[in-house]
């Protein structure tokens, strides 16, 4: 096991929560929830990465023409044109 490093941490408004977590005795300590709460991160980011992964091969596997950006962003110019416009506030 890694030895462990003392740390000291502001939590702010989540201070009642970790509080909250360890009167209901659910973590026998601050220790046990942080290490918790950065293994749901550790997870949270794989996953997002697991997601990424998928859409970029599915993208890549796409058979369609590619659209240049440059008229991806001249559509995107226009239809935010379009909106301003139809706006109540106006352009």
């Amino acid at each position: 096991m890694a030895t462990a490093k003392a740390i000291r941490v502001d939590l702010g408004a989540q201070h009642a929560s970790l509080e909250r977590r360890l009167k209901a005795g659910q973590y026998g300590d601050a220790g046990e929830v942080l290490r918790a709460a950065l293994r749901a991160l550790d997870r949270e980011e794989s996953t997002l990465e697991d997601v990424l992964r998928e859409e970029v091969r599915a993208s890549m596997a796409d058979k369609r023409r590619s659209v240049p950006a440059e008229d991806v962003f001249r559509r995107l110019e226009a239809r935010h044109a379009r909106r301003v416009k139809a706006s109540p506030r106006g352009p």
